[in-house]
């Protein structure tokens, strides 16, 4: 595993967390271990860690930077803003601080955490595993798997000289045993088991087996297996016993660092799609590259009596349609909606939001509404294609759950001219109020029959139609609204402005027959 630098520690904890003021030699050093400050004991060399000046006031650390700098320390870290930025700059000591109501232990674990549970892509937290099984077949002569409870093989051993049957062979290849009635029965006999258990060949050819189910605290976290061809050591059971404890703590460990690396990913990705984390490293850790999109999914309603619930299975429901598409998953929850990064041109994603909206629809009895944004170039632009994807979800409705920004783009650029409108008084202002006080004084109808000639191209009969009035009526109006309200339709800048500011400001549309 390749050395956690500071860059790689702010990508996953930084931020409310931890606020990085100077670093005078880069992002890119080493940061090996959080330290305690002791004030009481000498302080070692130590490269690279970060030192907790605990007990000691942000203000009053700049002794503590000097103490840093001697050690090889690559930062310090400071309870509360007014640390001393200027003499770590001098001394090339980063420094950081936390927020002054976080426990000093709580700070340790977190930065401890980080730095020692770095997701990698290879084995899975399970690294041990294979180390443990290779343990276990060389003390008890078998050769031995890991198993998790729904029969995926974590490990297994790789000494040599060991007899190995078909069922083994295959198990390997595709990590995972095979499956039957008499295997299912196998597995329930097992698990109730107290103990080690022997078992019987199942196939002509196969081993019988000794196995064990793992457990902790009363939840079964897997099995040990052992081929058992008749020569196995007089104490294997207890060799076996002894090992399904320790892949008990193993696989809890691995689960926990599992844990800590998708609560970091989570994190690190709503950061990525704000624009707050830097992009290049932020993509390396997720695994991201080339052209993407942001799809963003909502629960369409106003409020469930269970909606936090049921907005953590539309994320399970997102998760898993996106690993099953493309094999991995880049999705997180963030204030309501779930937002999944997709890659690739982009052929294809409206097809996989639409498939996600109609299974999520039927898993959590109430509709489900998604967006796209833009495709974007790369990761740096993912919160640009974000702001996209909420964008149209402003716009969807019932007879439109899935679009594309390219697809309701009008739509959007409407709203986004209403807002922009009216954020400004210059622009809010207007002959469209002269119109509609007009209407509400003297009971007139002369913006929505201007609204329908606009939307008509200016066609007086087109107008008419819409109005379901004669275009006589629709001529006459049109006459009045320029006396009464001193508007000049003549003009085509003027008949604009006017027809923008009804249709964003207002909110008006041409009639309907």
């Amino acid at each position: 595993m390749d050395a956690c630098t500071l860059g790689d520690l702010l990508d996953v904890i930084g931020g409310p967390s931890v606020h990085l003021h100077t670093a005078p030699a880069g992002l890119a050093v080493p940061v090996t271990e959080a330290l305690l400050y002791d004030a009481h004991a000498p302080q070692p060399d130590a490269p690279g860690a970060l030192l907790l000046a605990v007990g000691v006031r942000a203000a009053a650390a700049g002794p503590l930077v000097r103490t840093a700098a001697r050690a090889g320390m690559t930062g310090l870290v400071v309870r509360g803003p007014d640390g001393p930025v200027g003499e770590a700059e001098a001394h090339g000591v980063a420094l950081l601080s936390v927020d002054e109501d976080v426990a000093w232990h709580q700070v340790h674990l977190l930065l401890s955490s980080a730095i020692g549970a770095r997701p990698t892509p290879s084995a899975g937290g399970l690294g041990d595993l294979f180390a443990l099984a290779d343990a276990v077949a060389a003390a008890t002569g078998g050769a031995t798997a890991v198993e998790d409870p729904r029969q995926r093989i974590l490990a297994y051993s790789t000494v040599p000289g060991q007899p190995v049957d078909e069922d083994r062979r295959q198990g390997i290849l595709g990590l995972r045993v095979p499956v039957g009635a008499a295997d299912t029965e196998q597995y329930r006999a097992l698990f109730a088991a107290p103990g080690a258990l022997r078992l019987p060949a199942l196939r002509d050819g196969d081993l019988p087996r000794l196995a064990v189910a793992v457990r902790a605290g009363g939840e079964t976290l897997g099995s040990v297996w052992v081929v058992d061809d008749g020569t196995l050591a007089p104490d294997a059971e207890d060799t076996l016993t002894q090992g399904a404890s320790t892949a008990a703590l193993l696989l809890l460990r691995a689960r926990a660092a599992q844990e800590l690396a998708r609560h970091h990913n989570s994190d690190l990705l709503r950061r990525l799609l704000d624009g707050t984390a830097d992009a290049a490293s932020a993509a390396q850790r997720l695994g991201l590259d080339g052209p993407m999109r942001v799809a963003a999914f909502v629960l369409d309603a106003a409020s469930l009596p269970d909606a936090e619930q049921t907005a953590l299975r539309l994320l399970d429901v997102v998760r898993l349609q996106c690993e099953a598409r493309y094999g991995r998953h880049a999705c997180v929850p963030a204030d309501g909606v779930v937002y999944a990064v997709l890659p690739g041109p982009g052929t294809r994603h409206k097809r996989l939001a639409e498939d996600i909206v109609a299974r999520a629809g039927q898993a959590l009895r109430v509709s489900v509404r998604a967006a796209l944004g833009d495709v974007v170039a790369g990761p740096a632009e993912l919160a640009g294609s974000r702001q996209d994807a909420e964008l149209v979800l402003r716009v969807l409705g019932p007879e439109l759950p899935v679009a594309t920004l390219d697809e309701v783009r009008p739509r959007v650029t409407l709203l986004r001219l209403a807002e922009v409108l009216g954020e400004q008084r210059e622009l809010s202002e207007g002959a469209w109020r002269r119109v509609l006080a007009h209407d509400t004084e003297h009971g007139t109808e002369y913006a929505r029959t201007l609204v329908s000639w606009f939307d008509a191209g200016c066609d007086m009969a087109g107008a008419a139609k819409l109005l379901a009035v004669h275009p006589n009526t629709c001529r006459y109006r049109l006459r009045q609204a320029q006396q009464h309200v001193g508007i000049d339709l003549d003009d085509p800048d003027e008949r604009l402005v006017l027809w923008l500011q009804l249709r964003t400001l207002a909110g008006l549309t041409g009639a309907t027959p």
